[in-house]
């Protein structure tokens, strides 16, 4: 157990490479009660995110669930806050729009302070309802199957229909459940919203039900390399505040086409004029991993640094992702990582290293 943005949470359960197997082949069951949960509401709701959010908000359909960037620009250069997903709730009777944020710990009460002090005077509510509820991740190819078999046959059935980045809501383990499907692993599986005193008994209801079909509870250890082998870029490592997006990878997240969010012209300009070093995967030849802040060399020359790296369970070599010069991103470049002061060959690799859709059989 390690603190993470004030959080207690396990790094790991048993082994981490366990674990990480376990949400590959079965199912891996993850508390991820630490993320933010942020609820938007009013007559004004959508409009207000639309002027906030670097994704288009306006004409999201209910139970539609995006990729997007925070981003401010109170201290006159704009810097990106965070990533989050944005979803629509089925809206009021009334007309009121009903939204939902999801956010990092880590930027949680920094985002909180940005939207509450850019609230207008009147059409918009906005809470945090993180110490209310939790927030249950159930990812792998047996994931839906062990949730369904918790629910209705009718809940079951709407679970299993689900398709990615949309949410729902059923009942799991006799417990009112928000349910998406995005997750952060590169497997199947959804995300569970409970009230925070049906925590305990919806993760041991499904614990039990998934732990004879090879389900283990698996810790930030393991949740770390899965997304790794994935490609997804985690806050802080490979996205900062003064990221460029488009480096990233993430122009799906930055919609400008007539638009107006803090840093939009800035973003702009970006795209139109790319400079700077750009995020690529790195695959060794070895099982030795890199680490962030390792310098990555081709001869003399350091042409970029790691940003995230570990052994990849999975492919059974160590990846890692970096951030390097332009002229050695294009995929077969041979580079060295320096790890502990021994450089290792590696080459730059497309995104992600793994596909569920193309495992090893």
């Amino acid at each position: 157990m390690v603190d993470f943005a004030g959080w207690r949470m396990p790094v790991q359960y048993a082994s981490i490479v366990e674990e990480h197997l376990a949400t590959r082949l079965a199912a891996g069951i993850f508390d991820v009660s630490h993320m933010g949960r942020l609820t938007i509401g009013g007559t004004a709701a959508v409009g207000w995110l639309e002027s906030l959010l670097t994704r288009k908000v306006a004409g999201i359909d209910v139970g539609r669930v995006r990729y997007t960037l925070i981003t401010s620009d109170a201290g006159g250069q704009p810097v990106v806050l965070d990533d989050a997903l944005v979803s629509r709730d089925a809206d009021a009777a009334d007309g009121t729009e009903r939204l939902a944020l999801v956010v990092n710990a880590s930027n949680r009460d920094r985002v909180v302070a940005w939207l509450t002090s850019c609230l207008p005077a009147a059409g918009v509510t906005f809470a945090d309802r993180t110490l209310e509820t939790a927030m249950i991740a159930v990812q792998g190819p047996l994931a839906i199957q062990i949730v369904g078999s918790l629910c209705t046959p009718a809940d079951a059935s709407r679970i299993a229909g689900l398709g990615n980045y949309r949410a729902t809501s059923a009942v799991v383990a006799g417990h009112v459940a928000a349910v998406s499907r995005t997750g952060y692993t590169g497997e199947d599986g959804v995300e569970l919203v409970v009230d925070a005193a049906a925590a305990t008994p919806v993760w041991e209801a499904i614990h039990a039900a998934g732990a004879p079909l090879g389900l283990r509870a698996c810790g930030l250890g393991a949740r770390d390399t899965l997304r790794l082998e994935a490609g997804m870029p985690l806050y802080g490592h490979e996205l900062r505040e003064d990221s460029d997006p488009s480096a990233i990878g993430l122009d799906l997240a930055v919609n400008l086409e007539g638009r107006s969010f803090p840093g939009a012209g800035h973003y702009g300009g970006l795209r139109k004029h790319p400079a700077g070093r750009v995020r690529v995967g790195l695959t060794f030849d070895s099982k030795r991993s890199a680490r962030e802040g390792d310098a990555v060399m081709q001869g003399n020359r350091q042409v970029g640094v790691v940003t995230s790296g570990s052994f990849a369970p999975t492919l059974g070599t160590a990846v890692a992702m970096a951030m390097v010069d332009r002229d050695v991103a294009s995929p077969g470049t041979p580079v060295e990582g320096v790890i502990r002061d021994s450089r290792q060959p590696a080459v730059v690799t497309p995104l992600p290293f793994y596909q569920r859709d193309k495992r090893r059989a």
